[in-house]
């Protein structure tokens, strides 16, 4: 009869565990949807604060290749040549760009119309980057799950959600690489560490497949194919080899590899570039040591120290051949095989050295601690508990997450850019650490509960609610998860086992809990460390929410400012576009620094002669020279590139910091590194760059300075520049071979238009005119007398 009821309980236990799982599961997947709703709305505040507008400099590009996606079809995307960029030499597009964000953007917007949703273009774009960023959370969510469980996973994902590092890069407008890379980058984590787990070839090829994603979007692939080798290389030396690291592995650098070879940017740079070689060199090392460990279990001990030997020998010059060639190929190069960006990671006063282009960019710069605090916030008090974490217990998927974060806090040092690369490694360390500190919080709370001698569990009590219930469950609950890893036992071996095991936990039910009080803390000290961490999440919620709805939400091509009068817009940028557009032939040329090339190109229609792609240093330093040089050779410099048009951004009235005149150093040293002729010194007072009465006559006489200050002394009969904090140097002077035709409204942009070569005829007017007076001259001295006669 006993073992009756015994039975009865246990299957009644079974279905209750069961049960327990679908609501588990439940709200599991309720809470990932209300995780997805936060991470799309909380990047919804420039939508509805300002407009539904894009954002920044390079997302025009971006949205004006989807333009031309969805109109002409896939195949002119790839061969499209565009002629409106970089005159006069022009720009493959679909070689020389990452498609990835292009082919998502244009598949949905193909599906929704499909669907009979007619969103425009410029809609979908506007909204990828918050749906991206749900997909990431989701992704985040996944990767956690696999190192410690669904807690720090829920955890990790609600922190990603809404990390101000990541949400500078996707709110609602910024249609970027990052806005689909992220997430390819956080699924192709997620899915290695799955494999690893695993050891399924199924994760691995969706592995390659996800790499390839993450290829076609973002150059920041090269971080995957240089993490992932690192730690299968951490994982060989620290004697974790197994065949699941070599499944996880040995797929995705071959299949990866290939697919990687199929973008059009990339092609064979997938195999030539040192950026790779560091995989395929894992690569011949993982194949040693399987070598080595396949021996091993056929050799006895013997023979597998002559055999390890000879697979050493022949394993070490294979390396060393290896190594060799690609020294050879890496010696070859003048940048030894990296790219420039890449060399600037690896040395951060490289680009400063010799590459002004890429330290001319403000996302190049190395960040100050406030940027930390402002990316990451209370975040960085959370990671060393995450680290700790981690080590207890070791395993191969948390340790590849300690070592992705130690490589991206490196890489942001380096570049404030890679703080979005750190923001994910970041959240998911805290997502542990919380996760971990409120399991141990809340079970201290639950075991200090006093246990009265009333309440002690008997044999023989089975009423519902009394502690032997419980007690019972939980055994049986053991006796279940046995059941399960013991699939082979017959079933009536398997009841017997697990009644042996609950009379035997129903004798001594206090003891389990006995030990459980052994490693926790007081419950007012529990209480207060609840307390306290829910404090800290909320001034993490409040400044998230602050950072989405103030720092990043404004869009850059439209200015706001408040002051005691109100709310201030400048929208002087698509005023000047549309200017252009509305008032200048469609063939005609815009001179202008490459930081609004893509702007003009897609807002005003008109060929640009440099834009943001940077591909050409030769080409953008002749703007450069152009602009540091006195008018006339300037004019001669555009002239010769048949430009119509220059156009300028100045600041000087309203205030603004990032105009021409603040960039205008970077123009110089750019310029000179091509021409020597321009000097950065000539344009310095005692090392020095001013602009007023201090400034140098090579700066004072310059294209630049006389295209942003003139006439700007009008405005308040002194030229005070708001920018600047100073009265200008040279205020009155007149322009000869440019002509002003258009200043927006807060003389944020100006636009000049090149005067015409003066006309031949009027030379030689001018020369009948000197011969008629020379003739009238000689007739009124025809009377005096030749004295060469």
């Amino acid at each position: 009869m006993a073992e009756l009821e015994a039975g009865s309980i246990s299957m009644a236990a079974g279905g209750g565990g069961r049960l327990r799982n679908a609501l588990s599961g439940m709200l599991c997947a309720f809470a990932l949807l209300l995780i997805g709703v936060l991470a799309f709305s909380i990047r919804l505040f420039s939508v509805i604060k300002y407009e539904s507008v894009i954002h920044e400099f390079d997302p025009y590009f971006n949205y004006r290749v989807t333009q031309f996606l969805s109109k002409s079809g896939i195949y002119e995307f790839w061969n499209w040549f565009d002629d409106r960029t970089w005159y006069p030499l022009g720009r493959v597009i679909g070689g020389t760009v990452y498609p990835g964000l292009t082919l998502t953007a244009g598949t949905i917007w193909w599906l929704l119309n499909s669907l009979n949703i007619p969103l425009s273009v410029e809609t979908v774009c506007v909204f990828t980057a918050p749906i991206f960023s749900a997909n990431a959370s989701w992704a985040t969510y996944l990767l956690t799950k696999e190192a410690k469980g669904h807690g720090a996973g829920l955890m990790a994902a609600t922190i990603l959600a809404m990390v101000p590092s990541y949400i500078s890069r996707s709110v609602a407008g910024s249609y970027d690489n990052e806005a689909v890379a992220i997430f390819a980058l956080i699924f192709t984590f997620y899915l290695y560490v799955k494999t690893l787990n695993t050891g399924s070839l199924f994760y691995a090829t969706l592995n390659a497949l996800s790499y390839f994603y993450m290829v076609c979007s973002w150059g920041g692939y090269t971080f995957i194919i240089n993490l992932i080798p690192m730690h299968v290389l951490l994982c060989i030396v620290t004697g974790r080899y197994s065949s699941r690291l070599y499944v996880a592995y040995a797929p995705l650098v071959v299949l990866g590899t290939l697919l990687a070879a199929l973008v059009p940017v990339v092609g064979f740079n997938a195999v030539l570039t040192s950026e790779h070689f560091a995989s395929f060199l894992v690569f011949i090392i993982l194949h040693v040591v399987a070598l080595v460990y396949y021996i091993k279990g056929l050799l006895t001990p013997r023979l597998f120290k002559v055999a390890m030997t000879f697979v050493l020998t022949v394993g070490l010059a294979l390396c060393l051949a290896v190594v060799a060639i690609l020294a050879a190929l890496v010696a070859s190069s003048p940048t030894k095989g990296w790219s420039g960006r890449s060399l600037s990671l690896l040395d951060p006063t490289y680009a400063s050295k010799y590459i002004p282009i890429i330290a001319s960019v403000s996302e190049h710069q190395p960040p100050t601690w406030p940027s930390y605090f402002m990316a990451i916030n209370v975040l960085a008090f959370l990671v060393p508990a995450g680290i700790i974490s981690c080590f207890l217990p070791l395993s191969d998927a948390s340790s590849f997450l300690v070592l992705y974060l130690v490589t991206s806090v490196y890489f942001s040092g380096v570049m404030v850019r890679l703080m979005l690369v750190l923001a994910p490694a970041v959240c998911i360390l805290s997502g542990i650490a919380l996760s971990e500190a409120f399991n141990v919080l809340t079970r201290s709370m639950k075991f200090q509960r006093p246990i009265s001698d009333d309440t002690l569990p008997t044999a023989g009590d089975s009423t519902p609610g009394s502690s032997s219930t419980a007690t019972i469950t939980t055994s049986t609950k053991n006796a279940n998860i046995k059941k399960e890893k013991m699939g082979t036992i017959s079933k009536e071996r398997s009841s017997k086992k697990s009644r042996k095991e609950t009379e035997l936990v129903g004798s001594s039910p206090v003891r389990p809990e006995k030990e459980e009080k052994l490693c926790v803390l007081p419950s007012e000290a529990s209480a207060m460390g609840i307390l306290f961490l829910i404090m800290l999440c909320g001034l993490y919620v409040i400044h998230c929410v602050w950072a989405a709805a103030e720092a990043y939400s404004a869009p850059s091509i439209v200015l706001t400012s408040r002051s005691h009068d109100g709310l201030h817009v400048y929208d002087d940028f698509r005023e000047s576009y549309a200017w252009l557009r509305h008032n200048t032939e469609v063939d005609d040329k815009v001179a202008s620094w490459w930081d609004y090339g893509y702007q003009t190109t897609a807002m005003a229609n008109r060929t640009v002669i440099v834009d943001n792609n940077t591909w050409n240093n030769t080409h953008i330093a002749t703007v450069g020279t152009a602009m540091s040089s006195p008018e006339k050779g300037a004019w001669e410099i555009f002239n010769s590139l048949d430009v119509k048009y220059v156009l300028v951004v100045f600041g000087g009235l309203i205030g603004y910091p990032s105009d021409d005149i603040n960039k205008f150093l970077w123009m110089v040293r750019i310029g000179g590194g091509e021409f020597p002729h321009i000097k950065e010194q000539d344009y310095l007072r005692d090392g020095n760059y001013r602009v007023d009465a201090q400034g140098t006559p090579t700066m004072l006489n310059c294209l630049m300075y006389k295209l942003c200050y003139y006439r700007f002394a009008e405005t308040d009969g002194k030229g005070f520049d708001r920018a600047r904090r100073y009265e200008i140097g040279r205020k009155h002077f007149k322009l000869t071979h440019f002509e002003e035709v258009f200043t927006t409204q807060h003389w944020m942009v100006r636009i000049y238009k090149l005067k015409p070569q003066k006309n031949r005829v009027r030379g030689k007017l001018k020369l009948k005119l000197k011969s008629s007076s020379k003739t009238s001259l000689m007739r009124k001295g025809a009377g005096k007398k030749n004295p060469w006669q």
